[in-house]
């Protein structure tokens, strides 16, 4: 069999006729690293299959247990001690990744020991939160990278040899803090990640593939620690994903939450102590797992004090717990279909994504907006790894005997903060990734050297409405007329999700670039309260951004204005300039009024006033330009 080599890769050509893959398989998973659970996939022979450990066991609980010596026990043997050392044993870490202390809110329902993280970086945001424990102060990222390592370790004994990478799923309302801390995760767990991919999307592949279905879906994931929505096109083996949506601070944890609440106060309770407050989450949990199938579940308990809790809860009961959280996640399926411009009646088949999805209350309110049966014929714990690995399958360069193409979309808006506090969005929401789209801007004042770009993500209109991600400095612009620079600003999002912004000066080809590293400072509810505000405050924000861009205007004409006083006063009438001045009076005075439409004709008044010194100060120039010329000199060689 002949054979070729280009650089490290090995081509092989196979004889005609042959039935025996010729090329060597090359060892990728997918991982759905999830708040309650966590699974590895590969495809083997063409199929794509949910790797188990040594016992059989396929979803590796995402806990992890310190010990003094450093050590982690991660999965099983953790959860069994989340009662026992609750300080030590950390659970749903997922939901504090890429978040600040502040953002947590109430830590007062966690058996947590929090360390504050000083604020650092340009924006002034706080650090990621860190837990302490026996074994020292542990980042989310560094109890995701524990969980990873087994998984890694899990998959390379299966597989029989070291992986050339993997694509790990993240909820599609992960912002860059989020997606970034997972691959920092991932990095300290020895993976390659080939590619951060949006759950629902790897759940709508999986699913599309193994059904071979065609037409619009939407993939409804509710996890532990977060909720998305997503809508799909799927035709022919393309994968379009035409909109997302969702909340990153909603998910089966916040159904935990509620039954430990009615215990609390079922029983008059308070100032539990962490062991206290463990047991009834992890009772609240089981409670909520036997819910799904029967109708009633029994709570009993003997906390520390010696106090016995013995309740009942019944189906009825939880629904009613939990009607709220229901629905806060049907806002995101309207803003959803509204995003992709289509209606309730366009969408095919529903998946049914995530291990919540399988309380009754969910798929009868799920089913109900939808008007059809959600689909559930894959396993909701397993579908997003299931599609992770066909994705790591195709990237690790494996051939498949399907052909499809994935084109995934951005969540929020990117852009840049202009004059005035204006955000100039660059990349929309729900564009397709990866992307790249550049702006030209200029410079705001005469002679200016340097500008100041600030990075933000959001829907509203004003910068301090939105989230910034970063600031750089584009310095040695050529000294030039206030609007003469050319300054070509490109944002690239690559197929993480992940941003880059280059500035470029186009006469002297200077430039500046930064990789966005956002801070872990981030509010949960903030991606969802942006998209909120955004319709909300629609008609408002184009009033504050019509302001806006008038108050510039104004400052733009009465330096310019100023400064031909200066330069030519001595070309007006002492009537003549007095009339000017008046008007740049009012204009300023009118400037502290914030009145949009007072300030538009404030603006008229003093062009119409400065039209004869204008024409004036042109006269002056052509008279300057032509001094000491004969007419001969002027005629056209």
């Amino acid at each position: 069999m002949p054979t070729l080599r280009f650089n490290m890769a090995l081509l092989q050509i196979s004889e005609p006729g042959l039935s025996t893959a010729p090329h060597q398989h090359r060892l990728a998973v997918g991982i759905d690293l999830g708040t309650t659970n966590s699974l590895v996939a590969t495809v083997r022979n063409g199929i794509s299959v949910v790797l188990n450990d040594e016992h059989g066991r396929a979803m590796l609980p995402s806990v992890v247990r310190y010990a003094p010596d450093g050590r982690a026990a991660v999965g099983e043997s953790a959860q069994a001690a989340q009662s026992d050392d609750p300080v030590n044993t950390i659970v749903s870490a997922k939901r504090f990744m890429g978040r600040g202390l502040a953002d947590i809110g109430d830590t007062s329902r966690l058996p947590y020991r929090f360390v504050e993280v000083p604020a650092s970086g340009e924006t002034g945001q706080g650090g990621m939160v860190q837990l302490r424990t026996v074994a020292g102060a542990k980042s989310p990222v560094e109890v995701s990278a524990e969980i990873l390592k087994v998984l890694r370790a899990r998959a390379e004994a299966a597989l029989g040899g070291e992986l050339v990478g993997a694509v790990i799923t993240v909820p599609a309302y992960f912002d860059d803090a989020q997606r970034q801390a997972t691959k920092d995760a991932a990095k300290l767990a020895g993976l390659n990640v080939l590619r951060l991919l949006n759950e629902p999307t790897a759940a709508a592949i999986a699913y599309g593939l193994d059904n071979a279905s065609e037409g619009v879906y939407a993939v409804y994931d509710l996890g532990g620690g977060t909720f998305d929505i997503s809508i799909l096109r799927l035709s022919r083996g393309v994968f379009e994903v035409l909109s997302a949506n969702g909340d990153s601070a909603l998910g089966g944890d916040d159904f935990d939450q509620r039954i430990h609440c009615w215990l609390l106060e079922k029983n008059q309770l308070s100032a539990l102590s962490p062991q206290d407050t463990r047991l009834l989450l992890t009772l609240a949990r089981a409670a909520k797992e036997q819910l799904t199938e029967h109708e009633e579940a029994r709570i009993t308990a003997v906390l520390s004090s010696g106090e016995v809790i013995d309740n009942v809860l019944t189906q009825d009961e939880f629904e009613s717990l939990s009607k709220n959280l229901i629905q806060r996640t049907l806002q995101p399926l309207r803003r959803a279909l509204r995003d992709a411009k289509l209606s309730v009646a366009d969408v095919k088949g529903v998946v049914m994504v995530g291990g919540a999805t399988r309380m009754p209350q969910v798929q009868h309110a799920v089913g109900e907006f939808f008007g059809q049966t959600p689909l559930t014929n894959l396993d909701p714990d397993k579908v997003v790894a299931l599609g992770a690995a066909i994705q790591a399958n195709l990237l690790a360069g494996n051939r498949s005997s399907d052909e499809w193409l994935l084109l995934d979309v951005i969540p929020l808006s990117l852009g840049l903060e202009t004059m005035g506090a204006l955000v100039e969005k660059i990349i929309p929401r729900n564009s397709t990734i990866p992307t790249a789209r550049a702006q030209e801007f200029t410079t705001y004042k005469d002679g200016q050297t340097a500008m100041s770009l600030h990075v933000v993500q959001g829907e509203r209109e004003l910068v301090g409405d939105c989230r910034s991600l970063a600031k750089f400095e584009l310095r040695g612009i050529p000294a030039m007329v206030a609007g003469a620079a050319r300054i070509r600003v490109t944002f690239q999002v690559d197929a993480d999700g992940l941003l880059n912004v280059a500035a470029r000066e186009m006469g002297s080809g200077i430039e500046a670039a930064i990789v966005v590293k956002p801070s872990y400072g981030l509010s949960d509810a903030e991606i969802t309260r942006m998209l909120q505000d955004s319709t909300q405050y629609a008609q408002e924000d184009m009033q504050a951004r019509a302001l806006r861009e008038h108050q510039v205007e104004a400052n733009q004409l009465l330096e310019a204005v100023g400064h031909a006083l200066e330069q030519d006063g001595m070309l007006l009438e002492a009537e003549q300039r007095t009339r000017i001045e008046t008007q740049m009076r009012v204009l300023r005075d009118t400037l502290q009024l914030a009145d949009q439409r007072e300030l538009k004709r404030a603006i008229a008044a003093l062009n119409e006033t400065t039209v004869s010194f204008a024409q004036a100060r042109m006269d002056k120039s052509v008279s300057q330009a032509l001094a000491g010329k004969n007419i001969s000199d002027l005629e056209v060689k």
